[in-house]
């Protein structure tokens, strides 16, 4: 079993910070293309965690490395006009020439992400059906036939062009953990990618649920990619590593350390022991780990590069 390795790049750190540049992000993608990763991602969020525009940062990123995957952790999907985000979809997975994966979510319901839905114009307790209905209203679009909806949105012969480098589109995988998550990922998506919790075995118990509703849908689970989105903080001082985590998480939410990692894929730990971590994921089914780090970004991607040979076939 080849196992994928990605890594989420610190869009949201970088403003956090006041560093607004694109150059050291650009940057840190081709560096972790040139140490072998296999994916680079950027998450989504307008004004609740405001970082840089995912797309547009992936179209550069794409148009300058020719052999890594780009992808969203997650895009909320919901907050786009569908027309409008099968556009920019079918434009990006041309200029990657078929190596985007729309990684999509709902958010969490914390009232600056209700805020943000309404600065977006968008029910925050309809986004389920409004994030299906959408990707269902792109679907149509890239296949460049014309499109009649009536729905949230009215398209009349509506017909898109360029459409998407792969026929069909780019493959979608489906965030969260809920059961309506895992339902969603076995019935209607091409991959599952929470973000939580830290335990493999939940990981693992959370996957063969996503296989029943996929075989009850009639679909074939393996088919499904299963990805893990996991947050490290590695270092040889245990309590150096956990200072570091905490710190970030709380920084990052705005919550209690505690409280988040009860429900975020997190670890902290030597390098060791972050391997045996990494492994048991991948022996619960995970088949793409992307990576989140704490602290020094160079020097974890190069630790993590020399990882996978640990974990990898």
């Amino acid at each position: 079993m080849t196992i994928s390795m990605g890594y989420l790049l610190p869009t949201r750190e970088r403003v956090m910070a006041g560093q607004h540049e694109t150059g050291p992000i650009l940057a840190l993608a081709d560096r972790a293309a040139e140490l072998g990763f296999d994916s680079v991602w950027i998450g989504d969020s307008l004004l609740a965690k405001p970082r840089h525009d995912p797309l547009t940062s992936l179209a550069a990123i794409a148009a300058r490395t020719p052999k890594i995957q780009v992808g969203t952790a997650v895009l909320l999907s919901a907050m786009r006009n569908p027309v409008l985000l099968a556009h920019q979809v079918a434009t990006l997975d041309q200029i990657s020439e078929g190596r985007f994966i729309l990684g999509v979510g709902i958010a969490n319901g914390r009232p600056e992400t209700q805020a943000e839905f309404a600065s977006a114009g968008v029910t925050f307790e309809k986004r389920v059906g409004t994030m299906m209905e959408g990707l269902r209203l792109c679907k149509a679009l890239w296949t460049g036939e014309p499109v009649n909806w009536d729905g949230r949105w009215t398209v009349r012969d509506g017909v898109l062009g360029p459409v998407p480098w792969r026929k069909g589109g780019p493959p979608i995988w489906g965030g969260g953990s809920a059961p309506g998550a895992l339902r969603r990922a076995g019935r209607d998506f091409d991959g599952w990618f929470p973000s939580g919790p830290a335990d493999p075995a939940v990981w693992r118990t959370n996957w063969t649920e996503v296989h029943r509703h996929a075989e009850e849908a009639g679909r074939d689970p393996g088919a499904i990619t299963g990805a893990a989105y996991l947050t490290l903080s590695i270092d040889d001082d245990v309590a150096q590593a956990n200072a570091r985590l905490d710190a970030f998480l709380e920084q990052y939410y705005g919550q209690s350390a505690k409280v988040l990692r009860g429900f975020h894929g997190c670890f902290a730990g030597s390098r060791e022991e972050a391997v045996a971590w990494l492994r048991a994921f991948v022996e619960g089914g995970a088949t793409h780990l992307v990576l989140r780090f704490t602290g020094d970004h160079e020097r974890n991607l190069e630790s993590a590069a020399s990882m996978r040979a640990e974990f990898g076939e």
